[in-house]
């Protein structure tokens, strides 16, 4: 049984009784103390697990970044292709395009083909039944038949947008009168309309024939059914703009070196944040009086050699740039990196087969083939030593979770017995005026 506090008994002078509540709740208190130990360490345990989950997420970022610098159709190994007159023609190429020159001469576009018939008073005016045969291209022709339910524009209209035969149908109102006008949804030859047999009460004309576009690329006559040309020069895609017949465009594929001096600045700042985020932890706070919760960690200081060593990667040979510093990326003394924007530009713009080298060589391997594969160890979700320690420290917060819980049924156990205790305690005293005077009045008795 616990003691009770001298201001607890003192309140029984009068018969009062006890504070059973409050001398239990002193009691309990007391007995909590290793309670509150485990929760300071569950607290301390969670600082660290949210640490650690922060920089495992920046290291992730990171191993992104990386491996887009690694990626050989990623950004850093995108194209850009110049036009000579845009009006005529433009591109746009993927990472396989070939960097160089193509002449392209655009003699005429690709035209859609169409057709429309004769105006009546109003779209919603019947017409007479009967059929039509309806082609597109060299396909097979598709009998249109007009009825009671679709002889007004209106009807037909719908009626052949829900055959869904590769024509738009729709009715076109002006002073005159109505008119239905079918357009081919494919342009050049393949999507040209052909209508024949028709014994309805329209009349059908031609409005325009799907022609192929016709170009020279590089010397070499091309015929396109579209205005969007793929294949002719690999990678590359041409939108033809307008027909110049006696005007040669001159296309230049080259290195988007805005993408890959994206990629790179995109590096740094991610680099940057895994640095920060270590060092933080290992800096003594004179504030705190103390360093971060991590301070002691050796999984943490294995990930800070391991990032510190990939970063001063060097090579030989490659034109001089062998490592991050010859192309404008330099390193502080906290082991951040800074961009010089300008070395950068100019590094990209006159050596980018050397840059490409210096990250995505493979014999020897390059900086970005190197880190990505170190990276893959540091953030293995299993055997990476963040992860390690974090699943670690996650099963150490279990196990005092579950030691708190265990302690808190005991401590209710306990409140209860003590109550109990105290309680009785309490009867007793409060009886103690009761027996006084009984024994007062059996004096009195006797001295009379």
């Amino acid at each position: 049984m616990g003691s009770i506090g001298l201001n607890s008994v003192s309140s029984a002078d009068a018969g009062g009784g006890i504070d059973v509540q409050g001398i239990v709740d002193q009691i309990i208190y007391s007995e909590r103390a290793p309670e509150r130990l485990m929760q300071t360490q569950q607290t301390q345990l969670n600082s660290e697990a949210a640490a650690l989950r922060d920089i495992s997420s920046k290291l992730t970022d990171l191993q992104t970044k990386v491996d887009s610098l690694n990626d050989l159709s990623g950004n850093f190994n995108a194209k850009v292709v110049t036009s000579s007159a845009s009006d005529i023609l433009t591109a746009s190429a993927s990472g396989v395009a070939q960097s160089g020159s193509h002449t392209v001469l655009v003699n005429s576009l690709a035209t859609v083909s169409s057709a429309y018939t004769d105006q009546l008073a109003s779209s919603s005016d019947t017409f007479s039944t009967g059929s039509f045969d309806l082609q597109v291209g060299s396909g097979t022709p598709t009998t249109i038949t007009v009825d009671t339910t679709n002889n007004t524009l209106d009807g037909l209209a719908a009626y052949i947008n829900e055959l869904d035969i590769g024509v738009t149908a729709s009715v076109i109102s002006d002073a005159q009168g109505s008119r239905l006008a079918l357009v081919s949804n494919a342009s050049g030859q393949s999507g040209d309309l052909t209508l024949t047999n028709n014994t309805t009460g329209l009349v059908f004309n031609k409005g325009a024939s799907g022609t192929n576009a016709s170009l020279t690329v590089d010397g070499v006559p091309v015929s396109s059914d579209s205005n969007t040309v793929t294949g002719v020069i690999p990678g590359v895609t041409l939108s033809l703009a307008g027909a110049a017949p006696g005007t040669s465009v001159l296309l230049t594929v080259k290195p988007d070196t805005s993408s890959a001096s994206s990629a790179i600045n995109d590096f740094v700042t991610s680099y940057n944040a895994v640095v920060q985020a270590i060092n933080a932890q290992f800096t003594f706070n004179s504030a705190t009086g103390s360093a971060g919760v991590l301070s002691g960690s050796t999984s943490l200081r294995m990930v800070q050699q391991q990032v510190l060593s990939d970063i001063a990667y060097s090579t030989t040979g490659n034109g001089g740039f062998v490592n991050l510093s010859t192309i404008g990326v330099q390193m502080a003394d906290d082991g951040t990196l800074s961009v010089d924007s300008s070395a950068l530009d100019d590094a990209l713009q006159n050596h980018f087969a050397e840059v490409q080298n210096l990250f995505q060589s493979t014999s020897p391997s390059g900086f970005a083939r190197s880190f990505s594969a170190d990276l893959d160890q540091l953030t293995d979700s299993v055997n990476g030593p963040l992860n390690v320690e974090l699943n670690g420290i996650t099963q150490n917060v279990k196990d005092i979770a579950d030691g708190i819980a265990d302690f808190e049924d005991r401590i209710a156990q306990r409140q209860v017995q003590l109550i109990d205790e105290y309680s009785r305690i309490d009867a007793l005293v409060r009886q103690i005026p009761l027996m006084l005077q009984q024994i007062n009045s059996q004096l009195g008795s006797l001295q009379s």
